[in-house]
């Protein structure tokens, strides 16, 4: 982009007020996932601030999870042209209290609160830059589809048809989850795999007749350190046992025992060798069983030629307003993962930058809200007026 973008910088810095604003609001509606009450709440706020912005909402009712939003952004001439896809989710990982003792504050330029990162300032950066370019009655020649979901962060189960459908037809797909690792871009990202790993034993008393029992907790230990093991820091692999439940009283030989195993890898030959390893897992104990379930969730995301071709122009559109913009690789899972699968341009990482995701630190950092509101204000007028159908 050759044009001057000055005005989108200095027209969202002067909103800043408002979007923190927002985003108090925003973070004060607690959403963890599998809370549907609160994360219908947060819609609730979200689709009032989505139309205010211009857009038409449309409310998906979910059974299992939060209501999702579609909103539409309508381009002059836009018929027969492929529309920009905006993808956000609004569920967190914090769980219902997690407000009351980390109340919302802002202290040394940061904006705390759980949720606010990752990632409620992502979805509000959207609506106010597209906000910005409709109080400029700048003409946008591409329809602009804003999908916010609400359970990416249990993998986007029920989401994830309707993110692959609208991605099939787009122009490009931007992903608003935080900047990762200071001012970059992500065009990379980890696959993601997902497993439950089960245990049965035999119950007997502890001091009685133990010898009868198979104690299903020790065998899950066997388990836990064949998985741990299959970690490859060099390779890019990650296996990471993260919750395990087992027993029902001391005094008994436990029967059953529990796992939730999570994956990460670079790429589908590690996924396919490592899903094989994992779902052949076999007991070590005499008479213990094991069963595996779950699979790969999220396909690895590889750099691929459109989407750093959409990072260069990412790049030239930070480099006007005085941005130095990196390319970045993820370990983290993300929507992007599916729209990049499918072949369709992806950007990733253009929400603000932070640090602390899923950590009780989690913050924002401040003076970086509006400088990225207007890169994706930049970035959203030259993809809808420039290149192709």
């Amino acid at each position: 982009m050759t044009v001057s973008l000055d005005f989108l910088a200095r027209d969202l810095q002067a909103r800043e007020a408002d979007i923190l604003h927002d985003l108090t609001a925003l973070v004060s509606i607690e959403s963890p996932t599998n809370d549907k009450a609160g994360v219908d709440r947060a819609q609730d706020y979200l689709a009032g601030r989505l139309r205010w912005a211009g857009a038409e909402v449309e409310r998906q009712t979910q059974s299992g999870v939060g209501d999702f939003l579609r909103a539409v952004w309508r381009g002059e001439g836009a018929a027969g042209r492929s529309p920009i896809l905006l993808i956000g989710h609004v569920d967190t990982v914090w769980p219902l209290g997690e407000l009351a003792r980390r109340p919302v504050r802002q202290e040394d330029g940061y904006f705390y609160g759980p949720g606010a990162f990752d990632m409620k300032a992502g979805l509000l950066l959207a609506i106010h830059a597209m906000r910005a370019l409709r109080d400029r009655a700048l003409s946008l020649r591409r329809d602009v589809v804003f999908i916010i979901n609400t359970d990416e962060e249990i993998g986007s189960l029920s989401s994830r048809a309707m993110i692959q459908a609208e991605a099939k037809g787009s122009h490009a797909a931007l992903i608003l989850e935080p900047a990762f690792n200071g001012s970059g871009l992500t065009v990379a990202r980890k696959g993601v795999g997902r497993f439950v790993v089960r245990v049965a034993g035999r119950a007997a008393h502890s001091g009685r007749n133990p010898q009868d029992g198979i104690n299903a907790i020790e065998e899950m230990a066997h388990q836990v350190l064949t998985l741990q093991a299959l970690t490859d820091s060099e390779q890019g692999i990650t296996v990471n046992v993260g919750v395990v439940q087992g027993g029902t009283r001391p005094n008994v030989v436990p029967a059953e025992a529990s796992a939730e195993v999570d994956l990460r890898v670079r790429d589908m030959a590690q996924a396919e060798r490592l899903t094989a390893q994992i779902l052949g897992l076999r007991p070590h104990l005499s008479g213990a069983q094991v069963s595996v379930t779950g699979g790969l969730n999220r396909p690895p995301w590889d750099e691929c030629t459109v989407c750093e071709a959409l990072y260069h122009r990412g790049r030239a559109i930070g480099l006007a307003l005085g941005m130095q913009l990196e390319k970045r690789a993820s370990g983290g899972g993300s929507d992007g993962n599916y729209t990049a699968a499918l072949g369709v341009p992806t950007l990733d990482g253009l929400g603000p930058e932070g640090a602390g995701a899923h950590a009780v630190d989690e913050r924002v950092l401040i003076a970086s809200v509006t400088p990225r509101a207007a890169l994706l204000a930049g970035l959203l007028l030259d993809l809808a007026n420039n290149g192709g159908e």
